[in-house]
């Protein structure tokens, strides 16, 4: 029997952790507790949940306590065999971390490294090319790799340009130029050949910007990442990256990159791009009117660009759990006044309010982010002032979303382009995540 219209209808617990709201999810799970504390049910939700925000420590606990509850269960003595492993990796990697660590590239001789005689790849020499470009991409569409030496070289290349870029780059559009802005594309790579052949090709007068989260849950990160740098290589005054949430060690380690990194090159290539993701713009700003990030607002309405501007992004590799580089990667919009909790259980939300006060004391016509799926591929909230797009369509094979772009010209009008997902090989998304994150798709 089907509830009145008038009665609201709450996702269900497994709904929440589908839609990735993980701070509804451990809310929920934690009032089931308080009614019932043998409710195994809710302490293994509230452990999926706190895994996938990377809060392992509370993760283990309750994972111990489902396979106390429910030995017999094998999928959870998997889970918390795989978390327990990732609490004592972190402790390790923590005591051994130093502060001003040597660059990954260190030691590798590019000069000398020999790429094997039966490639059949375009050559790179000490520059990037369209024609290694295209040629790129028909290796990755046909499933072939590039040699390692010009992985190294692409990676080393980007990182030498990104690191003098300020953390906010400010761009404007010229007459004859456009600027295409992407949101979240998530190791889609042929959803990524679709935008491209939609919306043209990169160039000097076409510019392009990818607003962070290219990598993870995918599993052609890889070919994405790398392409995406190629660009950035060829015209690095015309292509710009922005850094996601998941341009992140934690996210990498538990999302899929990092194991896709080791599976089809090495973990140096991961350490690579681990060191270069550090170095990735936290925003762009489009004709002083549009201010690109992947995340969103702050926590405190005296944040201006010109904080922005000034933070200082090497000082910190990695975002942490409070600060400017958190809210930036990681917050929402939300359509009630002021601020709230996060949904997600990391960073926090807000409100049109704030979108309006933010933009008003810097001058800006709108925000534009990423970091959620829209059903449209876009959605223009706040009274037009907070813009979300993603890029990724029927993320993780799954949602049946749409992606889209947005279209920018010399007269700062924004115009929205829809599309669909595309067929691609038989892999699926997360085939190189945890094996505890890969049950979770």
């Amino acid at each position: 029997m089907q509830s009145p219209p008038s009665i609201p209808i709450a996702p269900s617990p497994t709904t929440y952790i589908k839609l990735e709201q993980y701070g509804y999810a451990i809310q929920d799970a934690d009032k089931a507790i308080e009614i019932d504390p043998n409710n195994v049910k809710a302490y293994f939700r509230r452990a999926s949940a706190n895994t996938a925000i990377l809060k392992h420590r509370e993760a283990l606990r309750d994972w111990k306590l489902v396979v106390k509850k429910a030995p017999n269960d094998a999928n959870a003595k998997l889970r918390m065999t795989e978390c327990d492993k990732i609490v004592k990796r972190d402790a390790f990697l923590k005591a051994i971390e130093v502060e001003d660590a040597p660059s990954a590239a260190e030691g590798l001789d590019l000069e000398h490294m020999v790429v094997d005689p039966s490639y059949d790849g375009a050559k790179l020499e000490d520059k990037m090319t369209l024609e290694f470009i295209e040629d790129m991409i028909e290796r990755f569409k046909n499933g072939k790799k590039l040699a390692k030496k010009y992985v190294y070289q692409i990676i080393i290349a980007v990182m030498d340009i990104i690191k003098k870029e300020p953390t906010m780059v400010e761009h404007d559009v010229e007459q004859g130029h456009e600027i295409t802005v992407c949101g979240d594309t998530h190791g889609q790579f042929f959803d990524l050949m679709e935008i491209f052949r939609l919306a043209g090709k990169p160039s000097e007068k076409h510019a392009f910007l990818f607003n962070g989260d290219f990598v993870d849950r995918g599993s052609w990160s890889t070919e994405i990442a790398l392409l995406l740098y190629a660009y950035k290589w060829l015209y690095p005054n015309s292509f710009f990256l922005n850094r996601g949430n998941h341009e992140t060690d934690d996210m990498n380690r538990m999302y899929g990159f990092e194991g896709e990194c080791k599976a089809k090159y090495t973990e140096r290539v991961f350490k690579l791009f681990s060191e270069s993701f550090s170095a990735l713009p936290l925003a762009t700003l489009i004709g002083k009117k549009y201010f690109v990030l992947h995340g969103g607002l702050f926590s405190d309405d005296q944040i201006t660009l010109d904080d922005v501007r000034k933070l200082n992004r090497f000082k910190q590799r990695q975002p942490g759990q409070s600060g400017l580089m958190m809210e930036m990667l990681w917050t929402d919009p939300q359509t009630s006044p002021g601020r709230g909790p996060s949904k997600r259980g990391v960073g926090l939300q807000f409100g049109p309010d704030v979108t309006k006060r933010f933009c008003e004391n810097n001058g800006l016509e709108a925000i534009i982010r990423s970091h959620e799926v829209r059903m449209g591929g876009y959605e223009v909230e706040h009274d037009g002032r907070c813009i979300t797009v993603f890029s990724a369509p029927n993320y993780c094979d799954s949602t049946h979303n749409k992606g889209a772009f947005i279209k920018i010209g010399p007269d700062y009008k924004l115009s929205f382009t829809q599309f669909d997902a595309v067929a691609h090989p038989n892999i699926k998304p997360m085939a190189y995540a945890s094996q505890g994150m890969a049950g979770m798709i």
